[in-house]
């Protein structure tokens, strides 16, 4: 995991600096800024699913690029490989309930089925790990806030790429707002969605964005996840 953030940082500031000026004279005094290139976590809802997730994975390994994929339980049974190969490859898995629930107004036996089912069969996968919670909808009440057992994590760019598969659309979304520290939401269902993911990255890593994992952004910025706190942007 740290030699991929190596990596995808070296590439970003290789991307960000300037053009080497003509030589100077010797002796002549140089002075030369490098800024830490701006930090995002790309982040996907709704896998695992076979058609595109396996896809998606072969792009970011391509692109040594980490993401975070926030799996919804009933879809993890017959795809333990994805999930196997999310870990394995650097990135960060989370819990997003077993059947796509708000979690909104939940007794807590049913808010134990949606959230810590789900975790359990990632930890069946992956071991034990700390599986952070995105409600759908982004919606959750203080009941949940108590019981969900780590930070709640949510989004500050969201292109709406469920509605519809127009890829340069969902690109132009992200890549006209995004800036350092944001949280970006995309979803692991539709073919187009993993196109405009890669097409972002692309154009990202040549503005000098470094892509990391949300946990990953937390701790470059010295962030201690609290549990049943909500996260859009980690500055």
């Amino acid at each position: 995991m740290k030699k991929i953030i190596a990596l995808t940082c070296a590439l970003a500031l290789a991307a960000a600096l300037p053009t080497p000026e003509p030589a100077r004279q010797a002796g002549a005094s140089v002075s030369v800024t490098i800024e830490s290139p701006p930090l995002v976590a790309l982040t996907f809802d709704d896998g695992p699913r076979s058609s595109t997730t396996g896809p998606l994975l072969d792009g970011l390994e391509l692109r040594e690029v980490p993401a975070t994929f926030f799996l919804v339980g009933n879809r993890i049974p017959g795809n333990e490989d994805l999930v196997r190969r999310m870990g394995l490859e650097g990135h960060q898995v989370g819990v997003h309930t077993y059947d796509h629930v708000e979690l909104k107004g939940l007794s807590r036996r049913d808010f134990d089925l949606q959230v810590g089912q789900t975790r359990a069969l990632i930890t069946q996968v992956l071991g034990e790990g700390n599986y952070w919670l995105r409600p759908p909808y982004g919606f959750i009440d203080k009941n949940g806030k108590t019981w969900c057992g780590g930070p709640v994590i949510l989004w500050s760019v969201d292109p709406e790429d469920w509605r519809d598969s127009d890829v340069d659309r969902i690109v132009a979304a992200v890549v006209e707002q995004v800036s350092d520290g944001d949280i970006i939401l995309l979803h692991d269902l539709f073919p187009s969605s993993a196109q405009a993911a890669l097409r972002i990255v692309d154009t990202l890593l040549a503005k000098g964005y470094c892509f990391v994992t949300v946990e990953q952004l937390m701790e470059e910025r010295g962030v201690t996840p609290e549990a049943g706190r909500p996260y859009r942007k980690i500055k």
